[in-house]
């Protein structure tokens, strides 16, 4: 077998910083060696962008695409894996973000990107698909005439290597029947398209089978709060309702991710009668579960998301929100191929995140929470390990601040997880502390590397980022306990998390501050009003500081008044718990950092809190980007972002100076 060699080489030489080439293959289990004089640790170690996001391999299992980071910023490549052909490199324009990339065949990528644009004097979230040949470099926008606001929904592709794709998309922006999205045929290479499934009163999503054909259609009607779920039996003939569901009062459908030929049966995703999370065959016209297929055992966990085959036709494996991230698979040849990989690294995370058409190749990433891990290949007739690249060459294989999950119970009793990152080979005790709450607030901290904790547990300070109640990952019970608390317990939780490390004597409680982006951003300013007197400082990173002006931007979405309501049941009253209109109660520094091209968090929320701070004769600081987004894609950024970062928790929360080696 061919080397991974001169290709993908050539594609890390391209990184900003130099990079070492993909070695030649190791038998499995052994890593790649590390480099004879490991870089030292910096500030720019942590900024710099991982190697590649979104990989996928291509349905022969010889080429890999993805967003790669290059000079400082992410673009979309197709590396070749064997022989010498160099990458293809695809740039986007300005302001599009890439939410996936996917093959179609041997010769076409397609790319779904999102874009926040103005629209009748307010802003809205745009979908759209471009496609990529890779013969003659060309991008072809799919479906890119049509007036509406989403014209990016992928219901299927093909696995007979052909290139006509089925995309759903809307073609007015104004209610009527042109708003509701029909389905298109659209070839990749020509971008010529030909409607068959008509626009349908309501219907705003639809899904097809493994061979192509649209089977079902969700309906929602938004100022009722109203669900429906038409369903036919095969490709073609009517639509019936067959489900209907009250968002006002909880209810949800059972909306079917793979549909079993010959029958009326498809695999679905929901709790049963005891709350826990699971994957069912149902029958769709009596919606009845026909047999349990898997469910959740590993406590509060809940199923994630499934992992399908290439041509959607077979459920390989259940990714759930267990901590360790781990997949359990269900294709058996694939359990126990994970099993060998377990066995033979024992001490780091082995996860196989893309397969060629027939799952004989693969891409695997084996990491770890201390490490932002190390990208390798593996044919299962060779059965060899080969390493591709670390997603950071300046760290390698080594291993960062150690990491783990903790409980504590909250004030009211509620047992309540979060990852603790302590800096290493630090005694945990009395260390300078920074509780760090997730964005979201829909959303959960777990065991993956995390730049910003390493980064600040690098400095010297432990870091605790705590799953408040209202955080997803720990059951429906448990989300629903954040309905009504925004501001108050969910608050609380996150200082309950602060006073256990106090009373563990991790934490110093005179040396305290408060992190956070997005809702964290928003947390840790409410920390500061909230709690004055527990924290030394707060950093509030695209954070939002008056949420009655924030949850009324859904980007025009079609489900915003339902997205209202969900904003509505987690607080009463936006105005009693935005920290821009308690400024009076803030007594110590706040730094605010937005980019300026943030489209999930309208900069204006850091800019008025700096204006507010200032008026009210507070210490505070404003570094606006203007180049940067809601993650920091760039290089530029994330070096600023640290920067800042450091330097004023350096001044105003001292950790005893910054390491710069090792």
């Amino acid at each position: 077998m061919k080397h991974i060699r001169n290709s993908v080489a050539a594609l890390v030489a391209l990184l900003a910083a130099a990079s070492a080439p993909a070695q030649e293959p190791t038998p499995a289990p052994a890593p790649a060696a590390a480099h004879a004089s490991p870089a030292p640790i910096t500030l720019a170690t942590f900024a710099r962008l991982p190697f590649v996001r979104l990989a996928a391999l291509s349905p022969e299992g010889d080429r890999m695409a993805g967003l790669f980071g290059i000079h400082g910023r992410q673009v979309i490549a197709v590396a070749p894996l064997f022989g010498e052909q160099g990458p293809r490199i695809f740039a986007l324009p300005e302001g599009l973000e890439v939410q996936e990339i996917r093959w179609v065949n041997t010769d076409n990528v397609i790319v779904n990107v999102s874009a926040l644009r103005p629209v009748e004097n307010d802003r809205w979230y745009l979908s759209r698909v471009i496609a990529i040949n890779l013969t003659s470099g060309k991008a072809t926008p799919l479906l890119w005439d049509l007036g509406g606001q989403n014209a990016g929904d992928v219901l299927w592709i093909p696995s007979d290597g052909s290139s006509e794709i089925l995309l759903a998309g809307q073609s007015s922006i104004y209610l009527g029947t042109d708003f509701w999205p029909a389905v298109y045929r659209v070839n990749v290479e020509t971008g010529r398209s030909t409607q068959i499934v008509p626009p349908r009163q309501t219907i705003m999503d639809w899904s097809a089978d493994d061979r192509g054909n649209v089977r079902t259609g969700l309906g929602y009607v938004d100022n009722r709060r109203t669900f429906r779920l038409l369903y036919r039996e095969g490709g073609s003939g009517s639509f019936r309702t067959i489900d209907r569901a009250d968002a006002r009062k909880g209810e949800a459908l059972m909306r079917p991710f793979l549909f079993l030929p010959g029958t009326n049966h498809a695999l679905v995703v929901h709790d049963d009668k005891d709350g826990r999370s699971g994957i069912y065959e149902i029958d769709l016209m009596t919606q009845e579960d026909v047999r349990t297929v898997y469910t959740v055992s590993e406590g509060d966990a809940e199923v994630d998301y499934p992992l399908l085959s290439g041509d959607r036709a077979t459920l390989l494996g259940v990714a759930t929100t267990r901590a360790d991230g781990q997949i359990h698979w269900i294709d058996p040849a694939l359990a126990e191929l994970q099993a060998n990989f377990a066995k033979a690294v024992p001490d780091k995370k082995v996860r196989i995140t893309s397969f060629s058409r027939d799952r004989n190749r693969m891409l695997v990433v084996i990491d770890d929470a201390d490490m932002p891990g190390q990208l390798y290949y593996y044919d299962r007739a060779e059965g060899v390990l080969h390493r591709i690249a670390a997603f950071n060459e300046d760290v390698g294989s080594r291993r960062l601040a150690p990491v783990r999950m903790v409980r504590y119970m909250a004030r009211d009793g509620l047992a309540i997880e979060g990852v603790l990152t302590l800096p290493k080979d630090a005694t945990p005790n009395g260390l300078p502390f920074i509780v760090m709450p997730h964005g979201g607030p829909w959303a959960q901290d777990t065991l993956e590397y995390d730049y910003w904790a390493q980064f600040l547990a690098h400095l010297g300070y432990a870091v605790l980022q705590p799953n408040f109640r209202g955080s997803t990952g720990y059951g429906t019970a448990f989300l629903r306990k954040g309905e009504g608390q925004m501001g108050l317990a969910m608050q609380d939780d996150v200082t309950d998390g602060v006073r256990w490390a106090i009373k563990e004597g991790i934490a110093d409680p005179k040396r305290i501050c408060i992190v956070g982006a997005s809702y964290g951003g928003y947390a840790a300013m409410w920390g500061i009003v909230k709690d004055p007197d527990l924290y030394r400082c707060a950093i509030s990173i695209a954070g939002v500081a008056n949420l009655r002006r924030e949850v009324n931007d859904f980007g025009g979405t079609m489900m915003g008044g339902k997205f209202q309501d969900d904003w509505s049941r987690m607080t009463p009253d936006f105005a009693a718990v935005s920290p821009y209109n308690f400024v009076e109660s803030i007594k110590v520094p706040l730094l605010l950092i937005h980019g300026k091209k943030d489209v999930t968090v309208d900069v204006g929320q850091s800019a008025a809190m700096f204006a507010r701070m200032q008026k009210a004769g507070k210490t505070v600081e404003y570094v606006p980007l203007p180049m940067a987004d809601h993650y920091f894609t760039r290089e530029a950024d994330r070096t600023t972002l640290l920067t800042a970062m450091a330097a004023f928790l350096d001044e105003h929360n001292p950790a005893g100076g910054a390491k710069g080696t090792e």
